[in-house]
């Protein structure tokens, strides 16, 4: 099968279009065809081996053939003796490892059935990113209806997703993001939009129930000082400064308002939530460009400038 494998930590050069072994697929594995995936800050860290510690996944001192992407749709091709929620013909989205393929083999849990409403694209969008956002605004901050939530980033991968299940939770929502994104973020359903190259929402006097941070544009004591008396910093744990994530997770058990860092790691139970959200019109994915699986590196060269409005997709069959 094809795929976009790496020897090499480095620029989007490293990455390379190559013939490998399909997957094997255990009995509680299901074998995917892959239509579509979409690339996330931690494929970006993954090709870079930067942050050091993910090279103890991808690969030390340097991976080998080593299969990038996470969030991916497709069509079940094939079920393990032990799997009973899928069959083969189901189209399904999932996050797994090794998705920049043209077949995966994913744990049962994993994949939930692809939103009807959505293109195999648009469905490959939304595992992680949106997955970070849900579990950021509701595990981790315990967000509630009627409260006021800032968004500091709002017109990414993430932030796109968060406005929007903020609104689905409830809340009153305010959106940071640049001037060129501002109608964008309100048409996703924010009350308030902040451009940040005019306005600093520190410096405002509003105050917010919930900040969810996905840029680190400012220091944890600025947030603070535009918070409710019950208020709650959550930290986006995918930040790709190691500086700003080990000093959120130092710092929060002994500041009250600074929530811990957490793991966003996409399963089926969250995925269906997801669904139903979709299904009804709440949330929808936004997608700023498309690529073909040969096209991968530009596709890499683009989201690393990090600038993206919302997500890049790469498209693996059609």
């Amino acid at each position: 099968m094809k795929a976009i494998v790496q020897n090499d930590y480095g620029s989007p050069d490293v990455l390379k279009l190559a013939e490998v072994a399909q997957p094997a697929m255990k009995d509680n594995q299901v074998m995917v065809r892959v239509k579509a995936v979409s690339i996330n800050a931690g494929d970006v860290f993954a090709m870079r081996g930067s942050p050091w510690p993910i090279r103890l996944t991808a690969g030390f001192p340097k991976p080998k053939n080593y299969i990038l992407g996470c969030d991916m749709a497709g069509v079940v091709e094939a079920v393990g003796s032990s799997v009973t929620q899928f069959r083969p013909g189901d189209e399904v989205y999932a996050a797994c490892s090794g998705a920049l393929a043209e077949y995966v083999s994913v744990a049962e849990d994993k994949p939930a059935l692809r939103p009807v409403n959505l293109t195999f694209e648009q469905a490959a969008a939304i595992p992680t990113a949106a997955i970070t956002a849900l579990k950021g605004l509701r595990d981790v901050g315990k967000l509630r209806t009627g409260q006021k939530v800032l968004i500091n980033g709002a017109s990414g991968g993430v932030g796109t997703f968060a406005v929007q299940i903020a609104k689905a939770l409830g809340a009153e929502v305010t959106g940071v993001c640049s001037a060129r994104n501002v109608n964008m973020v309100r048409s996703l359903g924010a009350d308030d939009v902040v451009d940040y190259t005019r306005e600093d929402f520190t410096q405002n006097g509003r105050r917010y129930d919930q900040i969810l941070d996905n840029v680190a544009s400012h220091s944890f004591s600025d947030l603070m000082r535009v918070l409710t008396l019950q208020g709650l910093i959550v930290p986006n744990s995918g930040h790709s400064g190691m500086g700003y994530v080990f000093k959120a997770f130092l710092l929060s058990p002994f500041l009250r308002q600074l929530g811990s860092m957490y793991l966003a790691v996409p399963y089926g139970k969250d995925l269906k939530q997801l669904k139903e959200w979709i299904e009804t019109g709440k949330i929808k994915p936004v997608i700023e460009r498309t690529y073909p699986l040969r096209e991968a590196p530009e596709a890499f060269r683009y989201l690393d400038k990090e600038h993206a409005r919302g997500k890049v997709v790469i498209t693996v069959a059609k």
